[in-house]
């Protein structure tokens, strides 16, 4: 499943909103305030990233002590520095059903807003700067490459690389994500800036829906200033608290997602990639014989020409690997095709996109 299909997911809610004052289940939550100790995190405006992170962390889990069926871990509660692979370890060695990590953005012009990012490869520049700024911090950690398998913060290819360990937990991931978003905006009229994806290493190893959370930009003078005062960080703590709760209460409707994303689907851009292999103003019979042994063909006349295609897919990692093995099969020209709903689109328009 695509991130397009996953899109589907958290717009069905966006007016979901409910604050009981109870849970029918049993749920543990991680809060992992981020940075800490040596590691200040960013400090735009001479503010200190690891201090607010953290207020806002211990804000959350004080909110939450009410609810009797909510367990509440932190992987810090004072300003000490936890690698980033212990902070996931926290999270799996007591099954939490959510890791939320808390953090301030920084940025070189005046942009405000807060975010909220899961776990993906559907990553712009931006989203790749943000990332490599959080997973920097693993260059204080001792023997951090082999910690991390020779992972660099700094090689757009090495986030490419990761392992996504998160795929069976990303539709829950971006549920939470968007309740915590739209928290944000509905209650503290905070500036939409959607959730999105990006390749952060905290929460490549966690075995649960997983959140990181931007609650603005220190950079910004006046966003700085309210997410270092009591009141700011008292309103962000509710917002996100209320946005938890709110999660957890929606999960009985999550067997209906497939269902209702099946109806809405086709309201969504479509990719599909091919690998074009020959073209000829004759027409082969699809067979296997007829094509080095490759199979899962298709064909289409443009003009006066058949073009032949192998394999299809909706994401362009599948797609290399089918250029590979057309190459290795002897068609050493041939190239990816990308249609967006049924129409040719441009390859690197949409690489560029990402």
């Amino acid at each position: 499943m695509d991130f397009y299909r996953y899109l589907l997911i958290f717009l069905l809610f966006i007016n979901y909103s409910i604050f009981s004052q109870s849970l029918d289940s049993n749920f543990t939550l991680v809060i992992d305030p981020g940075h800490g100790g040596k590691d200040p995190g960013n400090t735009g405006n001479g503010y200190l990233e690891k201090k607010i992170a953290l207020s806002i962390g211990l804000k959350i889990g004080d909110r939450l002590k009410k609810y009797k069926n909510l367990k509440v871990i932190y992987t810090r509660k004072t300003d000490v520095f936890v690698d980033l692979y212990k902070r996931a370890k926290i999270a799996n060695d007591i099954e939490a059903d959510l890791f939320i990590s808390i953090h301030c953005d920084a940025h070189t012009s005046n942009a405000y807003g807060a975010g909220t990012f899961v776990l993906g490869l559907h990553a712009n520049e931006r989203n790749f700067k943000i990332a490599q700024k959080e997973n920097s911090v693993i260059f204080l950690e001792d023997d951090y490459q082999q910690k991390y398998a020779g992972f660099d913060p700094n090689n757009p290819e090495s986030v490419i690389s990761l392992v996504l360990m998160q795929e069976d937990y990303l539709d829950k991931s971006i549920i939470a994500a968007n309740f915590i978003q739209k928290s944000f905006v509905n209650r503290l009229d905070r500036r939409d800036r959607t959730v999105k994806q990006a390749g952060f290493l905290v929460l490549r190893n966690t075995y649960m829906p997983s959140v990181l959370v931007e609650t603005g930009f220190l950079t910004n003078k006046t966003e700085g200033s309210y997410l270092n005062s009591k009141k700011g960080q008292n309103e962000m703590a509710d917002a996100i608290s209320e946005a938890i709760i709110n999660y957890f209460e929606a999960l009985d409707d999550l067997p209906n997602i497939n269902r209702i994303s099946e109806e809405i689907e086709k309201n969504l851009d479509i990719y599909e990639f091919k690998i074009q292999i020959s073209a000829s103003k004759t027409l082969l019979p699809l067979k296997k014989y007829n094509f080095n042994g490759l199979s899962n063909l298709s064909v289409k006349k443009v003009g006066g020409l058949y073009k032949y295609f192998f394999g299809s897919t909706p994401k362009y990692n599948e797609a290399k690997k089918l250029l590979r093995k057309s190459k290795s099969s002897g068609y050493k020209s041939s190239f990816i095709l990308l249609e967006k709903n049924g129409k040719p689109y441009d390859l690197e328009k949409y690489l560029n996109e990402l």
